[in-house]
């Protein structure tokens, strides 16, 4: 059986090192939390502000990742807590990206819906020069009110 258990940024952080597909640690969160089978963690969700400018309006909140060891439905458990932990909190959206090359089942399965693509760019410019560690492929924009 599944289950919803607090966790710390640092924990998360070290899970999504181990097993996220395309994506690293992030600085900083509002809440994490992780599903659990027995005592085994089996995956993490990590919910910050969210990262483009023109969304963080107070009330949106973004799921920044989520990873699983292949547990199934831990995806969709961990989507499902965080949504109703931000309602919870007095947000009114939550979103998340996916890339286009990948289904979003445990989205769908919690009644996410997809209300936007947003097209795969570098995060460097002129006057902030980065180095890029994120895909650089198109994503669609997935979110859910309360």
């Amino acid at each position: 059986m599944l289950t919803i258990v607090p966790t710390t940024l640092a924990e998360a952080n070290a899970f999504v090192a181990e097993h996220h597909r395309h994506h690293g640690r992030v600085v900083g969160h509002l809440f994490s939390i992780a599903v659990s089978e027995s005592e085994k963690v089996c995956g993490v969700a990590i919910i910050g502000r969210p990262v483009a400018r023109h969304l963080d309006d107070t009330f949106t909140v973004e799921v920044t990742r989520v990873a699983t060891d292949g547990t199934r439905n831990a995806a969709s458990k961990l989507y499902g807590a965080a949504q109703r932990a931000a309602f919870a909190l007095g947000y009114r959206k939550v979103i998340t990206y996916t890339l286009v090359t990948e289904p979003g089942t445990s989205l769908r399965a919690v009644g996410w819906k997809v209300v936007g693509e947003v097209k795969g760019r570098s995060w460097s410019c002129k006057s902030r020069p980065r180095v890029d560690k994120h895909p650089m492929q198109d994503k669609f924009r997935w979110e859910i009110t309360a």
